[in-house]
């Protein structure tokens, strides 16, 4: 008999098992590691949701658009977290994404009105180095100096692709003089943000491109104030980082939910410390003691996302030609 009252619970523990919907959200591999968000994320969604949530790492923020474009109608993907203003026209177009009803009071630098993405946090690409060094103020000076950068490859890597665009939006048609003059400064290109910002901090360059609150992270988690951002006088250019619904999910209200979790306080307060980004709404404690310190531009650039894709395309073809000389 106990046999049997063993064989009963275990079947009605597996049958609750299979009942618990699950949602699968793609992103980018840094959200989902130990010190990003994704833990945090997880553990505070699934005490209100009655769900599993499964976070799918896929290499960096520019490479999900293009798993995305591959699995097509077949992804298993319920939401997307991860892409950015320079992607979103093209993710739009792929027909993929449904639009949501999310509503928020957002602490952006610029109006948001998009129907289909969701804002989660933003902020600004900028070059870190050691404080101790006496960095560029400008992209002319960088590429005149014998300074040596680590940078991410536009196609795989959002915040590779925010560089072009920001060279491009600061310079225009001069854009690829000022590529031809930094090529001899960069020592390699790696695939993602990660890869890159690990070559920096073990001394294999002496810039990196990042963000203006990376330095926090160094000041926070580290109590190290050896890091700062490079303030250049051209501007630097903006980032805001989305997530959207993907049209044919089999769990759309799940998917609704989450996208209206991302900005509430459970999800936005650990942002600046995990993510080290600016929130897309402020948490109610405010942001961390230590963003204060973090540089501010004096210009903000950024390419409407409805013109990102033409843009990108031509600093795209201006930046490998560059580089391949």
């Amino acid at each position: 008999m106990k046999y049997l009252a063993f064989a009963t619970g275990l079947l009605a523990a597996t049958s609750a098992v299979a009942d618990t919907p699950v949602l699968t959200i793609y992103t980018y591999d840094s959200f989902v590691s130990d010190w990003g968000p994704g833990p945090a994320v997880e553990k505070a969604f699934e005490e209100t949701c009655g769900c599993d949530l499964q976070f799918v790492g896929a290499g960096d923020g520019a490479a999900l658009l293009g798993r995305l474009k591959l699995e097509g109608a077949r992804t298993k993907a319920d939401v997307v977290l991860g892409l950015d203003t320079n992607l979103t026209a093209a993710a739009k177009e792929t027909g993929l994404f449904a639009e949501t009803t999310v509503s928020a009071d957002y602490d952006l630098p610029v109006d948001w009105n998009d129907p289909v993405f969701v804002p989660y946090d933003w902020g600004y690409f900028a070059f870190v180095q050691n404080a101790d060094l006496d960095g560029p103020t400008d992209f002319r000076e960088l590429a005149d100096s014998d300074l040596k950068i680590v940078i991410q490859d536009p196609r795989s890597s959002t915040p590779g692709l925010g560089l072009l665009m920001w060279v491009k939006a600061a310079y225009g048609d001069d854009a690829p003089a000022i590529w031809e003059g930094l090529s001899d400064n960069i020592v390699t290109v790696t695939k993602g943000w990660s890869e890159a910002y690990g070559m920096f901090l073990e001394g294999e360059a002496d810039l990196v491109l990042s963000y203006t609150t990376s330095p926090a992270y160094h000041l926070i988690a580290e109590s190290d104030a050896s890091k700062t951002a490079a303030r250049f006088s051209e501007g630097h250019y903006m980032q805001i980082e989305v997530a959207g619904k993907i049209a044919g999910t089999d769990q759309p209200e799940l998917a609704d939910q989450f996208l209206q979790f991302m900005v509430t306080d459970a999800f936005q307060s650990v942002i600046p410390t995990t993510n080290w980004m600016y929130p897309a709404v402020t948490p109610e404690a405010g942001l961390p003691e230590g963003f204060e310190t973090l540089i501010q531009p004096e210009k903000a650039l950024m390419v409407p996302s409805d013109q990102a894709p033409k843009v990108r395309d031509a600093a795209l073809a201006e930046w490998l030609e560059a580089l391949s000389k």
